[in-house]
Order: C-alpha cells, then sequence, then structure tokens
C-alpha cells in the first residue's frame, strides 16, 4: 500500500528537516534520553546512523540542537525499520514526530515501494503513529529482541 500524507504540516518558522548532515551521537543520545529512551555508546550509535539507508533530523536555524531524529536500515526488498524515533518533550512534539514520520513514509515510498515497516519508537510517539497508519500491536508486544 502507498502512503501519501493527507495533509502536509509546517514546522513552526526557523525550524527546517536535515537529512544530509550527520547529526553527533551525543546529540542523538541527549534527545533519546529525553523522551525516556535508553543512550547508545557513542561509536556504534555513530556508525549505526552512517550505516543506516538515511535518517531525518529536525533542527533550528539559529540553535544548533536536535529536535526531533529518526533513522531507516532496510534490504530494499521486503522490509524497512524505522529506529530510534524521537522528538523532544513539549508543545510540538507530536508534530515533530508526524513530520519525521511523514517524510520517511514518503521516502520508503518512493525508493523501497512493497516494504513492510516495523518501528522502534518511546510511548510518546504512539499518537503520532496511529495518525499516520501505524497499528499498535493489539497483543501489547511493544519489543522483540535477540541478544547474542
Amino acid at each position: 500500500m502507498q502512503y501519501f500524507s493527507k495533509n502536509k504540516l509546517v514546522l513552526p518558522e526557523g525550524y527546517f528537516v536535515n537529512s544530509s548532515q550527520i547529526p553527533l551521537a551525543k546529540e542523538v543520545n541527549k534527545l533519546l534520553a529525553n523522551c525516556g529512551c535508553g543512550t547508545f555508546p557513542i561509536k556504534p550509535l555513530t556508525e549505526a546512523i552512517q550505516k543506516s539507508n538515511f535518517f531525518f533530523t529536525i533542527q533550528n536555524q539559529v540553535k544548533n540542537k536536535l529536535y526531533g531524529f529518526v533513522r531507516v536500515t532496510s534490504d530494499r526488498g521486503l522490509n524497512a525499520n524505522l529506529w530510534n524515533l524521537c522528538a523532544i518533550q513539549g508543545n510540538n512534539q507530536e508534530l515533530y514526530y508526524s513530520i519525521l514520520l511523514q517524510a520517511t513514509l514518503e521516502k520508503i515510498n518512493r525508493e523501497m515501494p512493497g516494504c513492510s515497516i516495523s518501528v522502534q519508537a518511546p510511548v510518546s510517539s504512539f499518537k503520532s503513529l496511529e495518525e499516520n497508519g501505524f497499528i499498535l500491536d493489539p497483543n501489547g508486544i511493544r519489543v522483540m529482541g535477540y541478544i547474542l
């Protein structure tokens, strides 16, 4: 199923979506901690961002600060995975989540059509995820993982 956003969301003046400048892992960790997510060692997180198929950040033109982040990995055939979805707490948190999701879903739709999409995200993003067409697991499964 192809994704087309119902309405184009607009960031507050001075904010922009960036997909070209790799964010500092230290800044991503701050944002993850702000959302109540676990943080990661700097080197592995930096490598994960660099090796991702793509990422999006939300930044401010004046302040050198991250307001939102998501990265995507994919086999470009069957699966696309959204990792580390996070947006700074505050009045615009839902807006930031929704803009990140719209940008990500539109890019997946263009470049990886047919992929099923899974998301690793905090509880604070659930409303935005549902509004953008994701179905939360009805059985309450939130995370699956295997530690080697």
